[in-house]
């Protein structure tokens, strides 16, 4: 996949370095993790496929340059909690790795040891030229589907903690289905799982073949066994990956 040179606006700097590099400190300053999610606009339209191709390449690689492995972990955890409106759980990600905002955003910081990570801007927010991949076509008056769409296979989830589950799926399984499914294996509550691909929460009644993952991607579950009850606890430094095996 090609590179994508976008313009962006609201001030948001050209971030295609996918590298860290040490420098001699952290610039002294640490601002809280802005709501607000960055704006540009690639070069051409580009699908969300394209853009799962480039982030998914970013976050594979990313480890191999200077820097620690639990650290792009959390970012990338870090990155989907905030694409995904929960701010609060970003946040504590970055404060649970001990990670310095300089700017109050992803696209540069800073680790304890004074390494610098750099995320480009594809990974924390879609371009505002996005294509939808959603079809057009309105299956209401064809409740059956197609034969076909029943097979049955082992999709792979990536929890948070860094497990890999399978779990035996059809492409008309809803995801609300598939949250059951993983509680009894894993006996994580369905109120705790928050299911995404390709940067978007999947509700409950989002069906597999809407989501047009296929059976060798893999989904992301955020798992947060938080209650109000209980006090606050230091999140998971690990994210998921959604890579083709």
């Amino acid at each position: 996949m090609g590179g994508c040179v976008g313009r962006y606006l609201n001030g948001w700097e050209d971030s295609h370095s996918r590298g860290s590099s040490r420098t001699g400190g952290r610039g002294g300053r640490n601002e809280p993790l802005k709501k607000d999610r960055p704006k540009w606009k690639s070069e051409y339209p580009m699908t969300e496929g394209q853009l799962r191709s480039k982030r998914d390449e970013f976050w594979d690689t990313a480890p191999a340059f200077e820097g620690r492995k639990e650290i792009w972990d959390a970012l990338k955890a870090a990155a989907v909690a905030l694409e995904c409106n929960d701010h609060e759980l970003a946040q504590a990600i970055v404060d649970g790795a001990s990670i310095t905002l300089p700017h109050g955003t992803l696209t540069e910081c800073y680790d304890e040891l004074g390494n610098r990570y750099q995320l480009p801007v594809y990974c924390l927010a879609p371009p505002i030229n996005l294509i939808s991949e959603c079809s057009d076509e309105d299956t209401s008056d064809n409740p059956e589907p197609p034969a076909t769409s029943k097979k049955e296979f082992q999709l792979k989830v990536r929890l948070s903690t860094g497990k890999d589950v399978r779990l035996s799926a059809s492409m008309t399984d809803t995801v609300g289905q598939l949250k059951k499914q993983l509680q009894v294996q894993e006996d994580i509550d369905v109120v705790h799982q928050r299911w995404f691909f390709s940067g978007k929460l999947l509700t409950d009644k989002t069906r597999l073949q809407d989501t047009k993952i296929q059976k060798d991607f893999v989904i992301q579950v955020i798992v947060n066994t938080q209650t109000p009850e209980e006090p606050e606890l230091s999140p998971p430094l690990t994210a998921s990956s959604p890579t083709c095996e």
